[in-house]
């Protein structure tokens, strides 16, 4: 028998969402017992996420259009540092790749360790398996963005984050696309705080994959990454 989760409430947890009705209601509700606050920020989805994701139990912050995944970030990130208490943000994606037991042992680091930011990364051990295509293009994605930020990281497009609010509040992502995934990367580590990564699982399901985490996409990286 399992112990029952402690829920932490100075941690927020932000979901970017965008047409996942059919697993958000799942997502939430594995979190909320880790984590009571959880914000969904709706980017203009048109297949009623966003009342699953309140019904569910989320705040909901609601994109009129379709934004993008880094302009969704930016708007939760703002939400979550106006509540009071919050000393962390979790980001984590809303079609189920995440898990939460990874993002629970993330912010345990954090605190132990005084790190500012905790990354996520699936190649840290070998949990994980992109298969052979997507993860050589992932290490190319790694390789420009440690050539072009300060930070030198074996996971550079990983959604899973956590990020301590004196780190946060010095964001303004102005990317879309995959391209805020390095944006972020060079902001946190201009904010000159302390950083570790952090081993975690991605959980490839033929959903996750028809939702963005194919070959295809990971070749939209780069090209984002090219064209930013």
């Amino acid at each position: 028998m399992t112990n029952p989760a402690t829920p932490d409430p100075h941690t927020w947890v932000v979901v970017p969402l965008y047409n996942e009705a059919s697993v958000i209601a799942g997502v939430i509700a594995g979190v909320l017992p880790h984590f009571p606050n959880i914000v969904c920020i709706d980017d203009g989805s048109t297949d009623g996420s966003l009342e699953v994701a309140r019904r569910a139990g989320a705040h909901i912050v609601e994109h009129p259009i379709n934004l993008g995944q880094g302009a969704a970030l930016q708007t939760g990130i703002e939400y979550a540092l106006s509540q009071p208490g919050c000393e962390y943000i979790v980001t984590f994606d809303a079609d189920g790749q995440h898990r939460i037991d990874d993002a629970v042992a993330m912010v345990a680091a954090a605190r132990a360790s005084g790190a500012a930011i905790v990354f996520g990364s699936r190649f840290l051990d070998d949990r994980t398996n992109p298969g052979w295509m997507k993860r050589v293009i992932l290490k190319t994605a790694v390789w420009v963005t440690n050539m072009t930020t300060s930070v030198k990281l074996t996971d550079a497009h990983n959604g899973l984050r956590v990020i301590r609010a004196d780190a946060a509040a010095r964001l303004q992502l102005k990317q879309d696309r995959m391209a805020h995934a390095t944006e972020i990367v060079l902001q946190l580590g201009d904010t000159g705080l302390p950083w570790i990564e952090h081993p975690v699982e991605l959980l490839y399901t033929d959903y996750s994959k028809s939702k963005g985490q194919s070959v295809l996409n990971s070749v939209n990286i780069l090209v984002d990454l090219i064209v930013r």
